[in-house]
């Protein structure tokens, strides 16, 4: 099972074997606990839920969810799987079960950019700036005659960011079993010291 919650660090760079300069973004992922197993037969589907980062301040029905697995972790995930999985709850993950050149994928949440207008967020090109125009920066229509509405999913201006993203065909570069250290090559979301989320499995 190669599935493991980190916090990113940062990024940086190193060489490869052939003289290449790599951009890499490191995640420091200690041990996860495994604080729940579904299966197929009983749940409809195989996943297990891992649990990380030790809290103190966890509510009753959270100490309840985690006390099999006698943990207090304040960031859980759940890991799909293509078939029931033999680990049992309370066991723990590391990034052992990783290798370098391991395709994987990583979620985060996003860094939050604020209010942003369409040019910023969705990539609009701006209007003509010569003489007279007072469409310079605007969205343009947001609707027509009929249905007399703003469609739903109309891109327009609002909050930037801050939403979980996933990115994929990412590769594991570096590897410290001793710290808990893992290198991706390029970048992965969220600012730094965000919870991240890495997935060696079916992308």
């Amino acid at each position: 099972m190669k599935a493991i919650i980190g916090k990113k660090l940062g990024m940086t760079q190193i060489i490869n074997d052939d003289g290449q300069m790599v951009p890499v973004t490191l995640v420091e992922a200690k041990l996860c606990k495994v604080v729940q197993v579904k299966t197929s037969a009983k749940d409809g589907y195989s996943a297990i839920q891992l649990g990380a980062f030790e809290s103190k301040k966890l509510n009753k029905a959270q100490l309840g969810h985690l006390k099999q697995a006698a943990s207090s972790s304040a960031r859980l995930k759940e890991f799909r799987l293509e078939a029931d999985s033999e680990l049992e709850i309370g066991a723990e993950l590391s990034i052992e079960s990783f290798e370098i050149g391991d395709d994987i994928k990583v979620t985060g949440k996003s860094k939050g950019k604020g209010f942003a207008g369409t040019i910023k967020r969705h990539n609009f090109s701006r209007g003509p700036v010569s003489h007279g125009s007072h469409n310079i920066r605007q969205p343009g229509s947001i609707g027509s005659t009929y249905p007399q509405k703003v469609l739903k999913g109309k891109k327009m201006a609002g909050h930037m960011g801050a939403r979980k993203t996933t990115t994929r065909g990412l590769k594991v570069v570096y590897l410290d079993i001793t710290e808990g250290i893992i290198g991706i090559k390029g970048a992965v979301p969220g600012p730094n010291k965000g919870t991240v989320y890495i997935n060696g499995g079916v992308n």
